[in-house]
């Protein structure tokens, strides 16, 4: 799905057959792999792989990205925020996606009406976009911050097995 855009409805969602699947999996492990080596691996011609993608491309069921490393790069702050609205929940969440530093907002259920990850250089970033720019929006009730200390797992898989 491309970034800022809505969740596709799934009573409309493209089917994606087994080989296609295969496909994806190959993407998912190495972005950069060559159509005649996902061929092989798949059974097809680099051709025909190179139409399955563009396909999957075009449909924007997949997007080809490069998938840095926040720690790596100098931003040594990440954290997830719970946010809490009265009023209009959507219109918080794209205000919200208008700031630089977060990184996913997701309108939910339960205790949070939104859950935005921001990614900073350090505590002092943090607490500027939690104090000045998210608590200052009008209709935001209420926050809580959830530190991230260490990155266990992270994974792009999802949607083929």
């Amino acid at each position: 799905m491309p970034p800022d855009s809505e969740a596709p409805d799934p009573r409309t969602a493209v089917h994606v057959d087994e080989l296609s699947k295969r496909i994806i999996e190959q993407l998912q492990q190495d972005g950069r792999r060559s159509y005649a080596a996902i061929g092989k691996a798949v059974g097809l011609s680099e051709a025909a792989v190179r139409q399955r993608v563009q396909r999957l491309l075009d449909s924007g069921m997949v997007q080809i990205v490069a998938v840095t490393d926040p720690l790596q790069l100098g931003f040594l702050r990440q954290a997830m925020i719970g946010v809490r609205v009265a009023g209009d929940v959507q219109e918080v969440a794209d205000q919200l996606a208008e700031i630089e530093e977060i990184e996913y907002v997701v309108i939910t259920a339960g205790s949070f009406d939104l859950l935005v990850e921001v990614v900073c250089r350090d505590d002092d970033q943090l607490l500027e976009v939690i104090n000045r720019r998210i608590r200052n929006l009008a209709a935001v009730t209420g926050t809580e911050t959830f530190v991230y200390l260490k990155l266990r797992k992270q994974t792009y898989a999802w949607g083929t097995r």
